[in-house]
């Protein structure tokens, strides 16, 4: 199973459409946002497979939890967890450092996904692997992360 993981749109309409462009040749089943999606206009972009949690710029929680909601997505609070393709996945913002450190210590998970940072990074913890994809907003370059469960794979991707 393919997943795409991506963060800190940050209402970036033209970087959000290049990404969700680039992502369809990678056949993903499914999209990870980490949050600062800002406002709820930018949230019909994405497809209804797409699991968001909020950002510390989410603001309008009502108006993205509705916008969520009615494309058939999923919002996840204060962070999210799957079990996808035998693997134990969590995903947050990234803002909250405590929780962080918490998901990383529990050594409950096979990867955990942050943003925040507005950079990429990659690094092991015990069993876990924590990546950040990147950010589509304020960033050089803007990337996104595209991630085979089964092989482990983690490819980054440049939007131009």
């Amino acid at each position: 199973m393919k997943i795409a993981v991506i963060s800190d749109t940050h209402s970036n309409t033209a970087a959000i459409q290049t990404a969700l462009r680039l992502i369809e040749p990678y056949n993903v089943e499914l999209i990870l946002h980490c949050g600062d999606i800002e406002d709820a206009g930018t949230v019909p972009l994405f497809p209804r497979n797409t699991h968001f949690v909020f950002g510390n710029c989410d603001t309008d929680r009502a108006g993205i939890q509705a916008a969520v909601d009615g494309i058939g997505a999923t919002l996840h609070e204060p962070f999210g967890s799957l079990d996808l393709d035998g693997k134990a996945i969590a995903f947050l913002h990234g803002d909250d450092k405590r929780l962080l450190r918490d998901l990383e210590q529990s050594d409950a998970f096979d990867f955990i996904f942050h943003g925040h940072t507005h950079q990429a990074e990659q690094r092991c913890g015990g069993r876990t692997r924590i990546i950040n994809p990147g950010a589509l907003f304020r960033a050089r370059p803007k990337t996104f992360v595209v991630v085979d469960l089964k092989s482990g794979k983690v490819e980054s991707v440049t939007v131009e």
